[in-house]
């Protein structure tokens, strides 16, 4: 399945955020917490705000390292999201959303003062949705 970007590049807010996540997860590569960023923000039901990103780290991650086995997944996912929030799926919105979704979703993350521990991480995925 072609994803919707081959390379992805971070803001550098992005990769600070990332690496407080590293600090108190004890979760060391990027791409799995890019995964957990990514479907955070798939989580919630708003469409994420259309702003821009600035490319200006050093942080960069193929598809497939950020994927993974579940690269698939992930594409069906986002299709799914970008469908259902009435976008297109086209290849430009894909890719637009998902480092939209991608960098909402580390931005959340980072943001949650809960968040202390790579368990804490499993309660957000395994609590309730309230809607």
């Amino acid at each position: 399945m072609k994803p919707p970007l081959d390379r992805i590049k971070l803001s550098q807010s992005a990769k600070d955020q990332l690496s407080k996540l590293k600090r108190n997860t004890k979760i060391d590569q990027w791409n799995i917490l890019c995964r957990w960023a990514f479907c955070r923000s798939l989580a919630e039901p708003t469409i994420p705000s259309p702003v821009p990103i600035p490319t200006d780290s050093n942080l960069e991650l193929t598809w497939r390292v950020f994927g993974g086995e579940m690269s698939d997944i992930l594409i069906i996912a986002l299709k799914q999201r970008c469908y259902n929030d009435g976008l297109g799926c086209d290849q430009e919105t894909l890719a637009n959303q998902f480092r939209l979704h991608l960098h909402r979703g580390i931005g959340y993350l980072a943001g949650d003062t809960h968040l202390k521990k790579i368990e804490d991480l499993i309660e957000i995925a395994i609590a309730p949705q309230i809607s």
